[in-house]
């Protein structure tokens, strides 16, 4: 498959970036920007199989719940009337609108998919196997990542892990104790956590599949232009000049220092000012947890001057 017509996956943990690399990939026309099919909320006209957990594992074992809806995706076949019968609101039908016409423009014009899916981590390998999706990872900062699921009072709950036994068998066994005592109001150690073992995974992936692409967000933050020039040829894109204002436009020292938490989507940021935002929001005593509990995963990303 020519690079032409090679799907996209952006992955890494919510809150990481991918949402701004996922809409600046697809800034122009070759792209269809795809989100989250395996969010456990995500909209059935763009993927019809339910998804349980979030972070679902998906390998050859128990790839036919999966498979059938992703080549379905992967082919703009949009599911009108299981969207039908699932709207609840007029937020809906207006997502609705506009996922329908991103599966008919991107069918009509050939587009790449480009699916943004954070919750397909711990899957990339079957993503790039199965589907022969091209991966790009994104990494935040843990204290950066932290501060972010502080900041919007997001918690987490590990028995989306430890309810999957494939998952935990592979990946995660030695990390059944430390997840099972985790208080369930301490969202510093279970983001920290869970950016740990997100990212041991993705790095112990990624010596088996040196073609991934890990990005680092500060890196595009500091210099957002030449970042994705490089990621956009990397991945066989037209980088174009409506790409490049599209770019400065999203990462302009004009827009906001930090989004409202009405907006946690939005990718309009001054992108250097946010950087060092998770240093006014966390308190000394939190960063050296977060540092203690993410080593030795977070030196492999991080150097000590970053902390």
């Amino acid at each position: 498959m020519n690079d032409s017509h090679t799907p996209i996956l952006v992955t890494g943990t919510h809150r990481s970036g991918t949402t701004w690399v996922g809409k600046m990939l697809a800034a122009n026309a070759d792209t269809a920007y795809i989100s989250e099919p395996l969010n456990v909320l995500h909209r059935r006209g763009v993927f019809r199989a339910p998804v349980k957990h979030w972070y679902t594992y998906i390998t050859s074992e128990n790839e036919s719940e999966y498979l059938p809806a992703f080549k379905e995706l992967l082919d703009f076949e949009y599911h009108f009337w299981l969207e039908i019968f699932s709207i609840r609101s007029r937020k809906d039908f207006l997502r609705m609108g506009r996922d329908f016409r991103t599966f008919f423009i991107g069918s009509m014009h050939g587009q790449r998919p480009l699916l943004k899916d954070p919750f397909a981590a711990f899957s990339a390998p079957w993503f790039a196997e199965k589907l022969k999706c091209q991966v790009v990872v994104t990494v935040r900062h843990p204290a950066a990542f932290a501060s972010s699921l502080k900041r919007l009072n997001w918690p987490f709950d590990f028995h989306n892990l430890l309810d999957q036994p494939a998952l935990m068998r592979d990946h995660l066994e030695a990390d059944r104790a430390e997840m099972e005592v985790i208080p369930a109001d301490d969202i510093i150690a279970q983001s920290a956590l869970l950016w740990r073992l997100i990212y041991r995974v993705i790095h112990e992936t990624c010596s088996l599949h040196p073609d991934f692409k890990v990005v680092r967000h500060e890196d595009l933050s500091l210099d957002p232009v030449s970042g994705y020039k490089d990621l956009y040829g990397s991945l066989g894109l037209n980088f174009t000049e409506k790409v490049k204002n599209t770019i400065l436009n999203s990462s302009s020292s004009e827009n906001p220092k930090e989004l409202s938490r009405k907006k946690t989507h939005s990718v309009r940021l001054d992108s250097q000012a946010n950087l060092d935002n998770w240093r006014k929001r966390l308190t000394a005593d939190e960063i050296a947890r977060i540092r203690q509990i993410t080593e030795p995963v977070s030196s492999i990303f991080y150097a000590d001057q970053e902390w």
